[in-house]
């Protein structure tokens, strides 16, 4: 194995990343569920694609609003003055393009605001038989996903202690593999969006391995018989 310094030319170090507790094994290792997550974002057979992303995004929707009101009363504008995760931060723009810095709740608020409001309008995603879905269908789908990755990243950023401290770091790692690999799956977000979370989701959306068998009793403590 090959080591390159970290030294800059002028000598000087930079600093050192801050280490990221929801990268490590014992947190990592919780899951809800432990079955391949890719079989449950293959569209089925039966099902139109376009049913099985609306049904799909508005799920996640729920989810990672309810996952965040978990925390939200520690995701303020003191705490949170950006909408960051790792080193990047997120702006909010309007509907006219006007690029506005903005703190996590309010960014977060804007978020759920605006899925709320696509993943509730019946001319965008129709629940009734007959009804089509609109030729912009698709990238509002991406646009929607785009937004909920930056709210499930920078809940792992910025509030995990949190999620632990509630236990619920589980129900956050599981959650966050189905989301990855669903996306994944029909190219919703793109992979430039997503690569400041690769090192976890490597970890996540990897099958976890399966339990390793009990040890087989001693013959010690099988002939062993206790008299009554």
């Amino acid at each position: 194995m090959s080591w390159k310094s970290k030294t800059k030319p002028n000598g000087k170090k930079p600093p050192p990343e801050e280490k990221k507790q929801y990268l490590e094994l014992e947190y990592t290792k919780i899951r809800v569920v432990d079955f391949d997550l890719k079989e449950l974002v293959v569209l089925p057979r039966e099902i139109d694609l376009n049913e099985w992303l609306a049904s799909n995004t508005t799920t996640f929707f729920n989810l990672i609003n309810l996952q965040y009101s978990t925390i939200s009363e520690f995701c303020t504008g003191d705490t949170c003055q950006a909408m960051n995760a790792c080193n990047t931060i997120y702006y909010w723009y309007d509907e006219r393009g006007k690029k506005t810095k903005c703190t996590a709740p309010q960014y977060v608020d804007f978020v759920m605001s605006l899925c709320q409001k696509l993943v509730t309008d019946e001319e965008i995603f129709p629940t009734k038989y007959g009804k089509e879905f609109p030729n912009s269908f698709e990238s509002l789908v991406k646009k929607i996903c785009r937004y909920l990755f930056h709210v499930l990243a920078h809940l792992y950023w910025a509030h995990f202690k949190e999620t632990v401290a509630l236990e619920l770091q589980g129900h956050l790692n599981t959650l966050y593999a189905h989301f990855i690999v669903f996306v994944r799956e029909f190219n919703l977000v793109d992979p430039k969006e997503t690569c400041i979370m690769d090192d976890l989701s490597e970890v996540l959306c990897t099958p976890a391995p399966p339990p390793a068998p009990a040890p087989a009793p001693s013959p010690s403590s099988q002939n062993h018989v206790t008299e009554r």
